[in-house]
Order: C-alpha cells, then structure tokens, then sequence
C-alpha cells in the first residue's frame, strides 16, 4: 500500500468517526431563543426597517482600504534581494506616504469620530 492511499484512507476514516462522534455525542436541546428566527440580539417584534447608521459601513470601507496595505507591504523584506532595491523601497514609501495622507484627510474630515 502506497502512502498516498494510505493517507487517502486515514483521512476518510478521521472524517467518519468525527462525523459519527458529532452525532453521537451532541446535545440536542433547543430553547426558544434558538427556535426563534432571529439570534442577533434585537427584538423580533419590532420593525425589521430600523434606520442602521451609515458608520458601520464607513468604518468598514476604512478599515478594509488601511488593512489591505498589508497585502502590499508583505513583500518588503525580500525587496532587498533584487538587483535594485531602491525602487521597491520608493514605491514603499510612496504606498505608505498615499495611505497616511488619506488617513489624515479621514481624521480631519471626521470619518474617525464615532459620536457628534
């Protein structure tokens, strides 16, 4: 038996037992709060059209567009074996240059303040 079927064959039985496992040993004992079809918190006698605050989804973009960066920057540590690193580093500089000015101009424009 080769070791590829063999892990093939392992894996198959791991995924049964745990599935027989789950099965077996879950507690099925529901209460009205999980009966009910709604598990976020809010009443569910209420409007479902409450007005949402439109924050939630800026500090949603904000946080996306600040966090990809880090996509952008994980290549930094090997800029430094290429046969000219300087450009790398420029480019660097001019992402992290771009991101803090949109940053500044989010704090001064008031995007980061939760409360008026």
């Amino acid at each position: 038996m080769n070791m590829i079927t063999f892990m093939i064959t392992l894996s198959l039985i791991l995924s049964m037992i745990l599935t027989a496992l789950n099965f077996w040993l879950a507690q099925m004992n529901p209460d009205s709060e999980k009966l009910s079809p709604y598990e976020c918190g809010f009443d569910p006698l209420g409007s479902a059209r409450l007005p949402f605050s439109i924050r939630f989804f800026l500090v949603a973009i904000l946080f996306l567009l600040f966090d990809l960066e880090i996509a952008l920057l994980l290549p930094l540590p090997w800029a430094v074996q290429l046969q000219n690193p300087t450009a790398t580093l420029i480019w660097t500089s001019t992402i992290i240059l771009l991101l803090t000015l949109g940053l500044m101009y989010e704090w001064t424009q008031g995007g980061l303040e939760w409360a008026e």
